[in-house]
């Protein structure tokens, strides 16, 4: 029968009057977005990162390499995602010369996940894994626990719910790489005006099994315009009322104070010039 399934809520009951913290909802600020086309698969990122209720960076990178036919989009703390995939990428490349073989998908996956369960959610790594092998195209998230799914469209981040509608009422199966790109583009756009964690650009990656495009900047839907009125105000537009010298004895160089008028009639304020 389809719907939620309760059968694990004894087992966490227990665990959690022994002392085993209940995993925590994590708000991850990014919007990041997967689907499968037909011979391929696209993943797609916005390129805000913040710092609580600060802009950190316009224009950070979210796609992050592990093979040649496999990328990944990080969601959660920049440093774990970074250095998690970086991590894998390494792991994964041993392994390749190991066996002669190019790495398949599923690995990469299995290496993520082992890796995030062992740390119990301690590294913040959320991840929408893609690649095309032998075995044909995939498309998986990984989350902080370790727990993952493999679906033909996926989101993440605190944008996913807006990109999931756009996937829920435009999705089909079968679609073309050209549609698979835009209808993630869409995606990300949906989590960036309508998710204050996410913003800036597009980031898209096509992965096929013969090569992958990395696609920096695909859509810059918030590009700097130039202003309406210049703000800049020719020298004297501000009265000095008059100017003195101070001498500083420690560094023996002079410095100017000036007073100037402010908004208020008869009030006055000292500046350093």
């Amino acid at each position: 029968m389809p719907g939620f399934d309760f059968s694990n809520y004894n087992r966490n009951a227990a665990l959690h009057a022994q002392g085993v913290p209940l995993p925590k909802a994590t708000s991850t600020g990014t919007t990041i977005v997967g689907c499968i086309f037909e011979g391929g698969v696209v993943i797609a990122a916005d390129t805000r990162a913040t710092s609580g209720p600060i802009v950190a960076d316009k224009n950070c990178e979210k796609l992050h390499y592990i093979s040649p036919n496999i990328w990944c989009a990080g969601a959660g703390t920049a440093a774990d995602t970074e250095f998690t995939t970086a991590l894998i990428s390494s792991q994964l490349e041993l392994h390749s010369l190991s066996t002669g073989r190019k790495p398949r998908v599923v690995t990469c996956m299995t290496l993520l996940k082992q890796h995030l369960f062992r740390y119990q959610g301690h590294i913040g790594a959320y991840l929408v894994v893609a690649g095309a092998d032998s075995t044909g195209v995939h498309l998986f998230t990984v989350h902080a626990h370790g727990s993952t799914d493999k679906l033909p469209y996926v989101t993440m981040g605190s944008g996913s719910l807006a990109a999931m509608s756009v996937f829920e009422t435009q999705w089909k199966a079968k679609m073309t790489q050209d549609e698979a790109v835009k209808l993630c583009s869409e995606a990300i756009l949906a989590g960036i005006f309508n998710d204050l964690g996410s913003g800036s650009n597009v980031d898209v990656a096509v992965i096929t099994p013969d090569k992958t495009t990395l696609k920096r900047n695909y859509i810059k839907p918030n590009e700097r315009t130039q202003k309406l009125k210049s703000y800049k105000f020719a020298r004297g537009t501000t009265a000095v009322l008059n100017e003195k010298i101070i001498r500083k004895e420690d560094l023996g160089n002079f410095v100017s104070v000036q007073e100037i008028h402010v908004a208020e009639p008869g009030d006055k304020m000292e500046v350093d010039v």
